[in-house]
């Protein structure tokens, strides 16, 4: 199979939010694996704590995790009064995708680095989440560079028991973010409307250059 790659730059320039993907993937399982790989192995991280963890869900798995979550969701949105038939579209919408990245920090790494240095204890919990941020928005540019489109989704808490139950998740981990990719379906990238953005000159500045 071949496909086209992206430069770096331009990945960051089309990275876009891409809902419309399908089953299929214009790379290998093994490489999205060494992409996984490569953000767990050099991704950094305060003191280099090392402190995400990812479960990538391919196939099965992959539509399994979205059952989960459509059980769980269901009653809490109809109990609520809410239109079901939307939330469900919009789950299947994920579950038709290729495969899902769960993104997890480990806490008790978090509470051990509060314990060893506590001038900074406050501080741990939220460089914990830049560095899973970091991780996210490394795989999901990567990603684009071979091709795929992706989403992220924020489904937690509500799946966190099940999940952990399901792909025997520790207990210290705590679930952060869900990447859904796959190949982007025909004209799903030129739909897409055009990025709104502030001026530049509001949100940048330069001294000394």
């Amino acid at each position: 199979m071949t496909h086209d790659t992206t430069g770096l730059k331009d990945a960051i320039k089309h990275r876009r939010t891409i809902y419309q993907l399908t089953k299929k993937s214009p790379i290998s399982d093994e490489k999205i694996k060494e992409l996984l790989t490569l953000a767990i192995q050099d991704v950094p991280s305060s003191f280099n704590s090392q402190t995400t963890r990812i479960v990538a869900l391919f196939k099965d798995e992959h539509d399994k995790f979205w059952d989960l979550v459509a059980g769980k969701l269901k009653p809490i949105v109809e109990g609520q009064g809410g239109d079901w038939s939307k939330s469900e579209a919009r789950l299947k919408m994920f579950k038709d995708a290729y495969a899902t990245i769960l993104f997890y920090e480990d806490k008790a790494v978090v509470k051990g680095l509060q314990e060893k240095m506590a001038v900074y204890a406050d501080k741990f919990p939220q460089w914990s989440e830049h560095t899973s941020a970091m991780h996210q928005y490394m795989l999901w540019t990567a990603l684009e560079t071979e091709g795929l489109g992706c989403n992220l989704q924020h489904y937690n808490p509500i799946v966190d028991k099940e999940a952990a139950e399901t792909w025997k998740v520790p207990a210290e981990w705590e679930l952060i973010a869900q990447l859904v990719i796959g190949q982007p379906a025909e004209g799903a990238r030129e739909g897409l409307a055009k990025k709104e953005m502030k001026p530049v000159e509001e949100r940048l500045h330069i001294h000394g250059a």
